[in-house]
């Protein structure tokens, strides 16, 4: 079984069963097995919400109310470690706080990505979408999204448009035309990069952009493009 997951998931999964008095480590690796099929990966572990964990533990009485003997409290502590959060060395990058009035004049950026904090990924085939919220100033991780239970969709690729329909951009490796066409339609604008490279100095060129946006990236924004500023301020003097 040890073969069938990296040193990080058992790791995860250890201490999610340190969280549920009672429960052995091997019996959470099966049941998650189970569930998940193998191998056990940190992407697959990142998705397990608190209602799949239930789920997952109650096994063939999932339909009654999942009567484990553990509250949700426990559930919650237990999905906290799955997904990373508190592992030291953890192959998927932490997440930073984020208020929704926090960051003015800010946008949502996806990236798609493979591994750790780099966009790394093409749309249709990547494990993860990382989800940024970029602003001139700032720049924060708020939430990564696997694309496993998109890809169980008839239309995989409407799924995963679905995944980042509140982003404005979507920065990816390659992308296929009627995949584009998915993703626009979803309200986000798809950008391509060839070469793999860390996310962080992808978005900080972007943040660069945000300040004087040329006229793509202003109708994303929703703003006046400053580009063509002075053939608004012409165009308004002739109305007069």
């Amino acid at each position: 079984m040890s073969e069938s997951m990296t040193r990080e998931a058992a790791l995860r999964i250890a201490l999610a069963a340190r969280e549920l008095p009672g429960l052995e480590a091997r019996a959470l690796v099966l049941a998650l097995a189970e569930k998940l099929r193998l191998p056990l990966t940190e992407t697959k572990l990142a998705a397990v919400s608190v209602e799949d964990l239930c789920e997952i533990l109650a096994g063939d009485h999932a339909d009654e109310s999942c009567a484990l003997g553990f509250d949700n409290d426990r559930l919650k502590a237990a999905v906290r470690p799955l997904w990373g959060i508190g592992v030291a060395g953890s192959e998927l990058p932490a997440l930073e706080p984020y208020d929704a009035d926090e960051l003015p004049a800010s946008i949502r950026v996806a990236v798609a990505s493979n591994s750790g904090e780099n966009l790394d990924g093409h749309f249709g085939s990547c494990e993860r979408f990382l989800i940024y919220q970029t602003s001139p100033a700032a720049l924060r991780l708020i939430d990564q999204r696997s694309t496993l239970a998109a890809d169980q969709a008839a239309e995989r690729n409407a799924a995963r448009a679905e995944l980042i329909n509140d982003c404005h951009i979507v920065y990816v490796q390659s992308i296929g035309g009627p995949a584009a066409a998915k993703v626009v339609r979803a309200g986000a604008h798809p950008v391509k990069i060839p070469k793999a490279a860390p996310a962080r100095e992808v978005l900080s060129r972007l943040q660069q952009s945000l300040v004087k946006p040329p006229p793509w990236l202003a109708k994303v924004m929703g703003v006046p493009a400053a580009s063509l500023a002075p053939y608004l301020e012409a165009a308004t003097a002739e109305q007069a």
